[in-house]
């Protein structure tokens, strides 16, 4: 039986372990990352999950908008939910991006790419807020404008890994070398 419960998911430590919350079941193994398999890779997650946590803050701060209107969803506690969501997915993004981080190791760019990736993400939280003055239709193509960018970005970083990828060792087994390529004779 102890074997069963060790499956594929319990070996990736980048992904958060299910537990009982009160007699229910806690969030899966993929709550930070849905659309991939748990034994999936850890940069398949992290990719997943920087658009699918901007997502579920996203929706937070349309209830706070919904609730309070554009102009009181910062006031007083107004904000709360949206702020408690950032600080969460802020948790729940680290272990899968470390881990990500570890896997991109072969390409310097694709880790520097990974890098200015996350402090975008960062920063697309905190823009979440609406901007005195805004309209309705501008707040709503800002905050949706970034996955597009979040896109672009993860692309840039598979094709980075994937020229990693080309350069791979003659043993065939698939590790980068950092050393550059000989000139013909």
């Amino acid at each position: 039986m102890a074997a069963t419960l060790a499956g594929p998911a319990a070996s990736q430590s980048y992904l958060p372990q299910a537990r009982m919350i009160g007699g229910n079941p806690g969030p899966q193994h993929n709550y930070v990352c849905p659309n991939v398999d748990a034994a999936g890779k850890a940069l398949d997650c992290y990719l997943d999950a920087v658009r699918h946590l901007y997502t579920m803050c996203r929706h937070v701060k349309s209830i706070e908008i919904i609730e309070h209107g554009y102009e009181a969803a910062e006031q007083g506690t107004n904000g709360a939910k949206s702020e408690y969501c950032i600080d969460k997915q802020k948790q729940n993004i680290t272990r899968p991006y470390q881990a990500a981080l570890r896997e991109a190791t072969p390409s310097k760019q694709a880790v520097d790419g990974m890098r200015g990736l996350h402090e975008y993400w960062n920063a697309a939280l905190a823009a979440l807020k609406w901007r005195p003055g805004e309209s309705d239709d501008d707040y709503k193509s800002r905050t949706s404008a970034i996955y597009a960018s979040i896109d672009e970005r993860v692309a840039s970083i598979r094709q980075y890994l994937g020229d990693a990828g080309n350069r791979a060792s003659p043993s065939g087994r698939g590790v980068a070398t950092n050393a550059p390529e000989k000139a013909p004779r």
